[in-house]
């Protein structure tokens, strides 16, 4: 039996092993920087809690993946939500599709950050709403399995013998006036009731959440980091992630200003462009705080120019033009942008200048954004953004 230390701090110890990933950040020897690596620690900390003992692929439960509270670069747009699952087993998915842009579930052999080296390959397979023909709003189920069950002639997706996980983002374009999804998961084998768990497998549990904030960061700040050493700072560098939607093309950046100065963000639309997105990260692969800040937009809250072009202006003051991107304090850190099943991908460019300068480097056309309409549009997106389910 495992030795339950009278202090919970003694089984918390390996938390330091994110403190120690401050070597990997940009700025290592920066106290604003620690201590956002210390928040950020406590975020993957509280995430692990679900992670470890919130569901079990017998008794499986949505929880919460990626998020407004718990960082790591989520998508403004997508809710994720997340349950452990087993190969052999078969489960049924059902509910109501919503309005959801996109609605994809995905399923992984690991969740990132339970282990120190993730298995290759990861992702299994992908199913998307949209392909197997869910109309919006429709009632639905699939049924995931190791092979179809005989006479089945419902919506079916295959389970690969090692899935441990299984992942559902569901993407919303406008968030003011589309409609969440209602979704269940159950598993339909017999199995015994959800047991209480022994002290230790509680402590084991305990022992692999303090765990789990550095290997997060050992896999996610080299992602930024890469951009970074590539290409510099404000470049776009286009990619497609192994395990990320299939049909998502990213164009990652990392951004560098100061105080006094803007950068302007300008690229073509694709002629058919089903999704798009920009948003902005700290120097730590978090999203940035996009409830209360304009620090993402997307092709359906974005206003293009007269030209048919997108320009968007991140700047630490309001430059009172449409399509702010609010960096929330920091002068460096990430952009992503998501080209999604569009018919062309073009690489946006950034032009860094003085802010006073800013209207002299944008179409002499560009509308002027009162202070009053600025407040307003916050207010919208907050109320939109609070009412959606986000863990």
């Amino acid at each position: 039996m495992t030795e339950i230390s009278p202090r919970i701090l003694d089984h918390l110890a390996a938390l330091e092993g994110a403190v120690a990933n401050l070597k990997d950040t940009w700025r290592p020897d920066d106290p604003a920087y620690r201590a956002d690596v210390y928040r950020q620690t406590m975020t993957s900390l509280s995430y692990a809690y679900f992670a470890y003992f919130h569901a079990t692929p017998e008794h499986p439960d949505w929880g919460p993946l990626w998020n407004p509270v718990y960082t790591l670069q989520p998508n403004p747009d997508d809710i994720y939500v997340m349950t452990p699952i087993r190969g052999d087993l078969t489960y049924r998915l059902s509910g109501n599709r919503g309005s959801a842009k996109i609605l994809s579930i995905t399923t992984q052999a690991a969740q990132s950050g339970s282990y120190d080296t993730m298995p290759v390959p990861n992702a299994h397979n992908e199913v998307d709403t949209n392909d197997l023909g869910i109309a919006l709003g429709e009632d639905f189920e699939i049924l995931f399995s190791a092979e179809r069950p005989a006479g089945h002639k419902g919506h079916w997706a295959p389970l690969h013998p090692q899935a441990g996980y299984m992942y559902l983002r569901y993407r919303m374009y406008d968030w003011e006036r589309e409609v969440d999804p209602v979704l269940s998961i159950e598993c339909l084998d017999p199995v015994p009731p959800k047991p209480r768990l022994t002290p230790d497998e509680i402590i084991a549990r305990i022992e692999e959440m303090a765990k789990f904030p550095a290997r997060k960061t050992k896999m996610y700040y080299p992602m930024q980091n890469g951009v970074k050493d590539r290409v510099g700072f404000n470049m776009f560098e286009p990619v497609r992630y192994p395990g990320a939607l299939v049909k998502q093309t990213y164009w990652p950046a990392c951004f560098q200003l100061e105080e006094d100065e803007a950068l302007i963000i300008e690229t073509e639309i694709p002629e058919s462009a089903p999704y798009w997105n920009i948003q902005l990260n700290d120097p730590y692969f978090n999203a940035l705080e996009y409830v209360y800040r304009l620090s993402s937009t997307n092709g359906a809250m974005a206003k293009l120019s007269s030209d048919g072009r997108f320009r968007a202006v991140i700047a630490l003051t309001d430059p009172g033009v449409p399509n702010w991107l609010d960096p929330a304090g920091y002068t460096e850190g990430g952009i992503y942008g998501r080209w999604y099943e569009c018919s062309s991908e073009p690489v946006p460019t950034i032009t860094r200048v003085k802010l006073a300068d800013l209207r002299a480097h944008l179409p002499a056309d560009t509308p002027v954004v009162t202070p009053e309409q600025r407040r307003d549009e916050l207010a919208r997106r907050v109320r939109a953004c609070q009412r959606r389910r986000r863990w």
